[in-house]
């Protein structure tokens, strides 16, 4: 069996989702996802011009192979763009073993380890009230899980994912207005002030059974994550997500000698060599690689396997910039690792999503369940994606008071 061709398709209704396809020479094509948000096009490029030229004539079968391959074969190594290209030619392979073998990817896996995958939401609000009506949505929608952020009273501008404005689009932070970012301002003091007593309310009002999630989103220095975490232990959140900057490994230390909140951290990772430390010293409760950023997912299963062994588990990235491929990828990992936790939850779930992306996949009641059809278990409509074309867009950036450049 050989690969025969390989086409990259870049946009995607509200998203610019870099979509690789693998065809082969028995007819059998695989599906995978590179998109790395806001710098969409250099995955597309570094596919298109170095990767898909050296895939022809491989074997699709030997994933493995073809991993290492890329990985060990590039001098330089590791890297978002890199990996992210790496990881959606792994979840092409992967997808083109599953229908070979007519099965959902979780039974080559190893199978179910549950029914459904406890899902979180993001609820926020402009100021307190509007958060707790943001929740009160949720949770009438079934949501047993949500991420709460608010506005902060006195902060120049709005606090990480927090609307400026009530309506549609409120979750999404990318702004398609081009490539030059708006600036956020930041006021350490005023957060910490404020978002502790913000937490206990919200726990007031909707009691003990509900999962609290807090992202920090690396605002906090080691000393001041570890008060941080401290003020909020009597709130009981579920995790306190990126309470510093994730390059520093050792600043979770203090934080741990000072608190038992859960931590989870790792979006931003790009393999196990970003977090096999954090693990192996049990420095965080929930690693929160993405399928697509990690290398794909002969990479990410390494990763689940060793957080399982100290008792860590599993919070993947699941950000709107994740395509419903990802998606579909860490749906499958979740219903097989023994460790899962939870999963974020944020997939455009648009009409004109499901069209470009058909599948079976669904999220009921505050979990996801997934499809048994074959591989991924997610199609690709090509006439669908004639529709859409690149559009650049950009992240905030995040600045103090006196204008010094601060972590976004």
């Amino acid at each position: 069996m050989k690969i025969t061709d390989a086409k990259v398709f870049v946009g995607g209704p509200g998203k610019n989702y870099v979509t690789l396809k693998i065809m082969t020479d028995q007819g059998v094509c695989g599906l995978g996802d590179a998109t790395l948000n806001n710098r969409e096009t250099l995955t597309a490029a570094y596919l298109q011009d170095y990767l898909i030229p050296n895939l022809i004539e491989m074997d699709p079968r030997n994933s493995e192979d073809i991993w290492q391959f890329f990985y060990r074969g590039a001098y330089f190594r590791r890297g978002p763009i890199a990996m992210a290209a790496f990881g959606a030619i792994d979840m092409a392979l992967w997808d083109i073993k599953g229908k070979l073998a007519g099965m959902p990817l979780y039974q080559l896996f190893g199978g179910k380890s549950r029914e459904g995958a406890l899902v979180y939401a993001h609820a926020t609000g402009t100021d307190l009230e509007d958060l707790m009506d943001s929740i009160e949505g949720y949770i009438g929608q079934g949501y047993k899980a949500v991420r709460v952020q608010c506005g902060i009273p006195g902060m120049p501008s709005a606090s990480y994912a927090v609307p400026e404005s009530k309506g549609e689009g409120r979750h999404y932070i990318t702004d398609f207005g081009g490539i030059r970012p708006k600036v956020e301002i930041w006021d350490t003091g005023r957060y910490m002030r404020y978002m502790p007593g913000a937490l206990a309310e919200v726990r007031a009002r909707f009691g003990p059974e509900l999962h609290i999630l807090h992202d920090v989103h690396h605002r906090l220095l080691p000393r001041e994550a570890a008060e941080f975490a401290k003020a909020v232990e009597p709130v009981g959140l579920f995790w306190l997500e990126d309470p510093t900057p994730a390059e520093d490994q050792d600043a979770l230390r203090l934080l741990r000698q000072h608190s038992t909140v859960p931590v989870a951290i790792g979006e931003v990772f790009n393999s196990i060599w970003d977090c096999n430390k954090l693990i192996e010293n049990e420095l965080i409760d929930f690693i929160r690689v993405a399928v697509t950023y990690a290398g794909g997912i002969t990479p990410v299963k390494r990763i689940v396997d060793l957080a399982g062994l100290h008792h860590i588990r599993t919070g993947f990235h699941g950000a709107p910039s994740h395509s419903p491929l990802c998606m579909a990828a860490q749906a499958h990992l979740n219903a097989w690792a023994p460790n899962f936790g939870i999963q974020e939850y944020l997939v455009l779930d648009t009409s004109d999503c499901h069209a470009l992306f058909p599948s079976e996949h669904r999220m009921e009641n505050g979990m996801v369940f997934v499809s048994d059809a074959p591989g991924l278990g997610v199609e690709f409509d090509e006439r669908e994606a004639e529709r859409y074309s690149y559009k650049p867009g950009t992240h905030p950036v995040v600045r103090l008071e006196d204008g010094t450049l601060w972590n976004y």
